[in-house]
């Protein structure tokens, strides 16, 4: 336990003399990183009490990531991705997911008329910020038209491809209260989603705020949104979290985290061994590896510590480690087993 604790130490101001190594990226991340938390602060005034939310969501944007929301109906979510692409500055759609929903409703169809020919029109999915309201109540078919758009940044509309416009974030929405009339994500789909983020009630304080500032009662008004930053800077903030340092000891300690919902008896994990279905794939690593970069970007560092990977453990894992039947039947939740795994994957081999 000592050693560990040395060790971290030792590596935190190994990291903290890289960080000053490359003064360029500093330079470049201090400026974007004031704007970033700028556009925070004026979304946060529309999207009251759901300030942990608005940094994964912050974080994923910048990571190039995807975000599927989890929350009961009227908790903002609507609001806050529309707050976004006011105040940074890019186009939104909304796509409400229904059982009659075709895929060409969401990615555009090739059309005829005469004496112009065949034409292409495009769907809501060309569009900064998409918010895909209710993913589960279409049948997988509708659902899998988004998954090139996710993963490629590209659709297919007859025999053509169509770059989708950068940045490109989708937020996708289901309601865990209603089942009927719902379909599960394939595991494919889920994988797409950087995070998995819980949307939660308000607090009564928070919810004494909301009254007063809903837009059932006041119109949402674009123009009421400070602007902090344009598509441009977007992708340029996007290129420069690429670039933060990771330490090869904190990449093998993410590659460890992975294994252990593989394999979680080599790890010694009690309801790992016996609820867990399926571990999470490669992409997972993926996940964990940009969304590290992305939690020292919006932390103002310019290195990933041991502590950021695993702030973005709970929203990278709990979508990709899958309980088994007996897990379900015992109501065991993934937050339980990735708590273990935190707990018994030590950052030292």
């Amino acid at each position: 336990m000592v050693s560990q604790t040395i060790y971290i130490a030792v590596m935190n101001y190994m990291l903290m003399k890289e960080s000053f190594i490359d003064k360029k990226i500093a330079k470049k991340l201090d400026g974007h990183v004031k704007k970033f938390l700028d556009a925070k602060k004026e979304i946060e005034k529309a999207v009251i009490g759901q300030e942990e939310v608005v940094s994964f969501i912050l974080e994923a944007l910048v990571a190039k990531g995807h975000v599927l929301l989890e929350g009961v109906p009227g908790t903002g979510k609507t609001l806050l991705v529309r707050s976004l692409a006011s105040v940074l500055g890019g186009s939104y759609s909304r796509i409400q997911f229904t059982p009659d929903l075709l895929p060409t409703d969401i990615v555009g169809v090739t059309s005829y008329e005469e004496g112009k020919g065949f034409y292409v029109m495009k769907g809501p999915v060309f569009a900064n910020f998409v918010l895909t309201d209710e993913i589960n109540r279409s049948p997988p078919k509708v659902q899998s038209a988004l998954l090139e758009a996710m993963q490629e940044k590209q659709v297919t509309i007859g025999k053509e491809s169509f770059a989708l416009p950068a940045p490109f974030f989708v937020m996708a929405t289901q309601n865990p209260v209603e089942n009927l009339g719902t379909y599960q994500l394939p595991e494919a789909q889920l994988d797409r989603f950087l995070y998995k983020l819980l949307i939660t009630y308000p607090s009564i304080d928070d919810e004494e705020i909301i009254l007063e500032s809903n837009i059932t009662l006041k119109s949402f008004d674009v123009s009421s949104f400070k602007k902090i930053l344009s598509e441009k800077d977007l992708v340029e903030i996007q290129e420069l979290v690429k670039e933060i340092y990771i330490d090869d000891k904190i990449k093998r300690y993410i590659v460890r985290l992975i294994d252990a919902t593989r394999y979680p008896r080599n790890y010694n994990l009690d309801l790992g061994s016996k609820y867990i279905g399926f571990g999470a794939s490669p992409r997972g690593s993926i996940a964990l590896f940009i969304a590290a970069k992305a939690r020292a970007f919006m932390q103002q560092r310019t290195y990933v510590t041991h502590k950021d990977v695993k702030d973005v453990a709970f929203p990278v894992l709990r979508h990709r480690v899958l309980l088994n039947f007996e897990g379900q039947a015992e109501g065991i939740s993934t937050e339980e087993i990735i708590k273990e795994i935190l707990h018994k994957v030590p950052l030292l081999e």
